[in-house]
């Protein structure tokens, strides 16, 4: 009997589990945590963004590879949006799209496909072995286990163990150091999708948990609506994880506090006489916002003296940080696995037989299901190379 191996149980590792699946050949999937998809259920907590009703065209201009690469594709064409949808509903799991566009499970969490997804993987013969930690390679794949170290000999390979994002997850990238002995190449790993940290004057702290809603951020050629959060420690939030990319890479941003009114507009109101009204009640009587009265007294000194000034520093007010969140608070991470240390296959030049999948890899997408049907592709196209190869 042939053996399957793949390391890392989560949405990479299981899904390219689930594509070796057949009769005669052992597959076993290994985990360093003690329960598999760690990181897969805590985004389930808030609610588990699956995909985006979206076209495929569209979906795919957001998930950022360093050669262009398409890593939705499969054997079967791409592994998009309305795949994953299908796949989730023959795991019995209803859907439905918000307002947005994003696709979340009729419950709302990630367990119950989870436990679905499982179900459906040990009736195919698949085995789950947890508290397993790859520590090296040398005559095999060795792992310190509950039982001691073990080594296994297998046919083929599968590795989907994460990017460094969420260590306490299990997404440690102690995994980086063993291929980079073998000859791959690895990018430094570097965060995605996280927050930025600002310090804040002591005047901010009465909004500190506050929402920031109705304003657009902008950096170079990306914009963004989302609503995003004041923490003591900064800004954090989905609106700033959709342009986080740009402002990492060092793109200056600027947020618009009226984004639904042009300058000349926004001028009238600023022209309106302020009388015996202390500034912060004057502002928010134009703004309508403590929270973007706040932002504007923050980051827009000097203060304009005119109506037009206002105007042009509150629609493109500078946003100041002191740098990103770290990887412990970032959603994703950006670098991996170089593109050239891959065939097109997703096999590593540098280990015949051994392929790669998930955030393992060097491709960066924002949140909102990007993140999610990437691995989910990738782990599929890594199982399903994997599989022809035997």
């Amino acid at each position: 009997m042939t053996l399957a191996l793949v390391i890392g149980a989560g949405p990479a590792g299981l899904m390219a589990a689930e594509a070796l699946m057949a009769p005669g050949r052992q597959v076993v999937v290994v985990d360093a945590m003690p329960t598999p998809a760690r990181k897969f259920l805590m985004a389930g907590k808030s609610g588990l963004n699956l995909t985006r009703d979206e076209p495929l065209a569209a979906f795919g201009a957001q998930i950022a590879a360093s050669d262009g690469r398409d890593y939705l594709a499969t054997d079967a064409g791409a592994f998009g949006p309305q795949a994953v949808r299908d796949w989730a509903q023959g795991l019995g799991i209803a859907l439905f799209a918000g307002s947005t566009g994003r696709v979340f499970p009729v419950g709302m969490k990630a367990s119950p496909l989870l436990r679905a997804w499982l179900a459906r993987l040990r009736a195919g013969g698949v085995e789950l072995r947890s508290r397993w930690r790859w520590v090296g390679l040398g005559g095999g794949f060795a792992f310190d286990t509950p039982d001691g170290r073990r080594v296994l000999q297998p046919d083929v390979t599968v590795l989907a163990l994460g990017g460094a994002s969420w260590p306490r997850l299990g997404s440690d990238a102690t995994w980086v150091p063993i291929l980079a002995e073998a000859g791959v190449a690895v990018a430094l790993f570097r965060p995605a999708n996280m927050g930025f940290r600002v310090d804040w004057s002591p005047a901010m702290a009465r909004l500190h948990g506050a929402p920031v809603k109705g304003v657009a951020i902008r950096a170079g050629d990306s914009v963004s609506r989302g609503e995003w959060v004041i923490t003591p420690d900064g800004i954090e939030g989905g609106g700033v994880y959709a342009v986080a990319a740009p402002i990492r890479d060092g793109q200056a941003a600027h947020v618009d506090l009226a984004p639904d009114l042009d300058h000349a507009s926004l001028a009238r109101r600023f022209a309106q006489p302020r009388g015996k009204l202390s500034l912060g009640n004057w502002l928010r009587r134009i703004l309508g916002d403590p929270a973007r009265v706040g932002l504007l007294l923050e980051w827009g000194r000097p203060l304009p003296d005119s109506a037009e000034g206002w105007a042009a520093r509150a629609k493109a007010l500078p946003l100041c940080h002191a740098g990103p969140m770290g990887l412990d608070r970032a959603i994703s991470s950006a670098g991996g696995i170089r593109s050239e240390a891959l065939t097109s296959e997703l096999e590593l030049r540098a280990l015949p037989g051994v392929f790669a999948a998930g955030e393992m890899l060097d491709w960066e997408a924002p949140t909102g299901g990007y993140l999610l049907t990437t691995c989910l592709a990738t782990g599929l196209r890594a199982g399903q190379a994997a599989a022809r190869r035997l």
